[in-house]
């Protein structure tokens, strides 16, 4: 009988038990991922989403895994399938907000186009419409202004990021929805209202990295936009340093602010960090274009190899035509690859997946990307730059020589800086430097003659602070022209 009765009384005991068995397992898996042991935490975790699906601590097991491969397997395909389920079958837990958040960043950061947004959109709806509350509405409202941003629904992107501000204004979330939310004002061709934000965001925010680039932008748009300031040259740039390239061509600034320099008698890309000179990316002799990618890859593109990534041709390159005389290659916000080729009546538009899509545009010499997801391309057929916008319809035409003193022929390199104001090196007839706004407006310009310089001038950059760099082949260096 005592042993009967020692029997039942352990029956409730081992059934409390079993019910500490999901928390017991995420424990256990939580404790193997802080020490890194990601291969025991995985199947820990596992073992609970499979043993006890409906319980809170499974749902927190499947934020945990889908983070885990987004961050740091860097696979955020295999994070989808636990985000989703998370949504479908733990909606009622607060997780399910963080779980849609993620699985639109995913989806957004993988969007080639505009009609790839509207998932990505609707997930970011869902988490202010069902979780206005949690603190992961604040970024959906940030990450709503920045998808209407790169649709162009100007409106819609100054709506939602200034209700990003409103949620919690002391949020690092406010500071960059506050930021992005005066580049819109720009884009509406409200510079008043946008330096006005700008020096909001740089007193309410003091020592951030948005009240700096807000300090920045205000240097630049007063010098460039209300003052147009002459453009002076600064001499060789860096300071002090000339003659110590081999012959440098083409320019491009990375993600990082760093500058990628292609000197041809190398054949290959340089990376400028801090002064110092580093190589980066494939080798190919005599490109003619380069582009750098988001991670900071510099892409060579030449006539005998095509796009060439990774000291290989690219698989899936655009047809051999395109190839003949290429003359142009940038990356959009999307993430396509444009190219060009003068003596082909069409740019070619190459997604990172699946077949290119063309555009036709004859005699294009120059490209250089847009904030607003398009593209500036120069046309001596046309004679113009062009405004294209993401699926390369112009919306501004600026002819060639409009206010300057006499046409030019043809355009060496163009760029643009995220504030849409584009630069470029022309030749024929007027020979310099010209800036535009982002509506075509012209800014400033200067001949190479009244600038001071003397050299074979073939690759332009913008930086942040509104400085333009250009490669000098003939003296082997860098100048860096600037509105003072």
């Amino acid at each position: 009988m005592r042993r009967l009765f020692l029997a039942l009384a352990l029956v409730p005991a081992l059934a409390a038990q079993d019910g500490d068995l999901p928390e017991r397992l995420f424990r256990s898996g939580d404790r193997a991922y802080a020490v890194r042991a990601y291969p025991e935490a995985i199947e820990t975790w596992n073992q609970l989403i499979q043993q006890a699906p409906a319980s809170p601590f499974a749902a927190q097991a499947m934020m945990n895994l889908a983070r885990y491969y987004a961050d740091t397997e860097r696979r955020p395909e295999a994070a989808l399938p636990l985000l989703e389920r998370i949504k479908r079958d733990h909606l009622g837990n607060s997780l399910a907000a963080e779980a849609m958040l993620l699985r639109g960043q995913i989806l957004g950061a993988g969007a080639r186009g505009p009609e790839q947004l509207k998932e990505v959109l609707a997930e970011y709806h869902r988490v202010v419409d069902l979780f206005p509350g949690h603190p992961s509405a604040q970024q959906a409202r940030f990450e709503l202004a920045s998808c209407y941003l790169r649709l162009g629904q100007w409106g819609r992107a100054l709506q939602n990021g200034l209700e990003a501000v409103r949620l919690d204004p002391e949020a690092p979330a406010a500071r960059g929805a506050l930021l992005q939310a005066a580049g819109t004002l720009d884009l509406m061709g409200d510079t008043t209202g946008c330096l006005r934000m700008l020096q909001s965001v740089r007193d309410r925010y003091p020592g951030s990295k948005e009240a700096e680039a807000a300090r920045v932008r205000i240097q630049v748009l007063v010098k460039a936009r209300l003052q147009k300031s002459p453009l002076r040259a600064q001499g060789p740039w860096p300071e002090g340093r000339s003659k110590w390239l081999k012959a440098p061509t083409l320019l491009a600034e990375g993600a990082d602010g760093a500058l990628y320099i292609y000197q041809e008698d190398l054949g290959r890309a340089s990376a400028l960090r801090d002064g110092q000179l580093v190589p980066a990316g494939p080798a190919a002799k005599a490109a003619r274009a380069m582009v750098v990618t988001a991670s900071g890859q510099p892409w060579l593109v030449n006539g005998r190899q095509g796009v060439v990534k990774d000291d290989a041709p690219a698989q899936g390159a655009p047809p051999a035509p395109l190839f003949q005389a290429p003359t142009a290659a940038a990356l959009d916000g999307w993430g396509n690859l444009w190219l060009a080729d003068a003596k082909v009546p069409y740019l070619q538009v190459a997604p990172p997946e699946g077949p290119p899509r063309t555009v036709p545009l004859a005699g294009i010499v120059a490209l250089a990307p847009l904030p607003t997801g398009g593209m500036a391309a120069a046309s001596d057929a046309q004679r113009s730059l062009l405004y294209l916008d993401a699926q390369g319809a112009a919306q501004v035409s600026v002819p060639y020589g409009r206010d300057l003193p006499a046409p030019f022929k043809t355009v060496v390199a163009l760029a643009a800086d995220g504030m849409g104001q584009v630069a470029a090196l022309v030749e024929g007839g007027f020979e310099g430097v010209v800036v535009w706004g982002p509506d075509g407006e012209l800014l400033a310009s200067s001949t190479f003659k009244a600038l001071g310089l003397v050299g074979k001038f073939r690759g332009l950059a913008m930086d942040r602070r509104g400085g333009l760099i250009l490669s000098d082949r003939a003296n082997d260096q860098l100048v860096r022209v600037d509105q003072p």
